[in-house]
């Protein structure tokens, strides 16, 4: 091959577009949460592309590759895209599409455009700043709220319905379809209070509350919620006359309602070895019996989360008991909550319980509305069954904007 001949090669190399590192590291937020890469994000001709299968998985995406065509393909229920590495053509529910840039293989991973494989899907995709922000449409989940103390200025019912009690409106029931109603407590003997040393009480009016929730068709939980103050709860657990008496009071009164939903709070507080597993040993007993006295009920569980001081509770064998779980995924002391830690909160839970059975809880007091995709993103980045608000009259307008349009409307 002649000089002259390699001369013209070389600058027919140097003047073809190739992919090339962003100046700065180019980051990918999936509804506010970041995407990491094991091959970086690229920019040619302007166009950011992405390794395929980590993106399409993230955005819940059925993926295959046909090794013979050099063909990906991702699906939904309702769209089917293939790509083929090295084409500027894309197919689109059996309709060409002509791309900017085709997709190509890099360092053994096939990287595709973001914005054309995002918005095709249905997702908002916006470049900012050196960075890439995809929000994906409203999901559909399980939005469950505490009724729960309130005052004049803080009312649960007025912030869910809109109107002054007794008047009601369909308010936010058209994002919130449960409601935890935080009216009882035990004492160590397994007698049902309605008033408890804590401040959960049965507010007056409490069946007006029930009647506008079967208007609205809210499923509705009774609360029983205790702590492991001077080891009340502990004692109670460990007392079978005990908790025989508190299932069977806890079942006459659950006729009113849909479910039950038990708040155990505090349990393995510097408890260790053997300690700790009798602890676990015998809230899950409580759990089992509560469980076989009411079939025709729902029953979920409020639990700290693994990722806690608090470990008295042993989610593998209560996962046979319980039909949802509610994980406290706050108080870790930063606010808004440390995505990381209720990230981690979410990921040591799903070892032992389905994402079906799972719901975030978010206390509103340690967020904003601001922060909240991230935590909404959190739920849709693992499937989980939805979020569970501590609690209504602290919903401001803001954060109920921010929840309907993160989360799709049930009516």
């Amino acid at each position: 091959m002649t000089n002259k001949l390699l001369r013209f090669l070389l600058i027919i190399a140097l003047l073809m577009p190739l992919p090339v590192l962003a100046s700065t590291p180019l980051q990918v937020y999936v509804d506010d949460l970041p995407l990491s890469f094991d091959v970086p994000p690229l920019i040619q001709e302007g166009r950011v592309l992405v390794p395929f299968r980590k993106i399409a998985e993230r955005l819940h995406l059925n993926v295959e590759w046909e090794e013979k065509t050099q063909t990906v393909k991702a699906s939904s229920p309702t769209t089917t895209l293939l790509l083929k590495i090295g084409s500027k053509i894309a197919v689109h529910n059996d309709q060409e599409i002509e791309l900017d840039v085709p997709p190509q293989i890099i360092e053994a991973r096939t990287l595709i455009p973001l914005r054309f494989f995002g918005e095709t899907f249905g997702n908002e995709v916006a470049y900012q700043a050196g960075m890439v922000k995809i929000k994906t449409p409203p999901q559909k989940m399980l939005v469950s709220a505490f009724y729960a103390l309130g005052s004049k200025t803080a009312s649960s019912w007025t912030n869910l319905f809109t109107r002054e009690y007794p008047e009601t409106n369909q308010g936010h029931t058209d994002l919130v379809g449960e409601i935890a109603l935080g009216w009882y407590s035990l004492d160590k003997e397994g007698n049902l209070l309605t008033r408890s040393t804590t401040g959960w009480q049965k507010p007056s009016g409490w069946l007006d509350v029930l009647t506008a929730a079967k208007k609205y068709d809210l499923h509705t939980e009774m609360v029983v919620h205790l702590t492991d103050a001077n080891s009340q709860l502990s004692n109670l657990i460990a007392n079978p006359q005990a908790i025989e008496k508190a299932v069977k009071n806890i079942a006459e009164a659950a006729i009113l309602y849909d479910g039950v939903n038990l708040d155990f709070e505090g349990l393995g507080w510097r408890e260790s070895g053997e300690t700790l597993r009798q602890t676990q040993i015998n809230f899950t007993r409580f759990v089992k019996q509560l469980a076989e006295k009411l079939p025709e009920h729902t029953l979920t569980l409020t639990l700290h989360p693994l990722n806690s001081a608090y470990l008295g509770y042993d989610y593998e064998a209560l996962n046979h008991y319980c039909d949802t779980m509610i994980i406290m995924a706050y108080d870790y002391g930063p606010k808004p909550e440390p995505i990381k830690q209720v990230n981690e909160a979410i990921e040591k839970a799903l070892t032992f319980v389905p994402p079906q059975k799972l719901i975030l809880g978010i206390s509103l007091p340690s967020e904003t509305a601001a922060s909240l995709p991230a935590k909404i993103g959190l739920v849709k980045a693992h499937n989980l069954k939805g979020i569970a608000l501590w609690r209504l009259g602290l919903v401001t307008p803001e954060m109920w904007s921010v929840l309907k349009s993160e989360i799709k409307l049930r009516m």
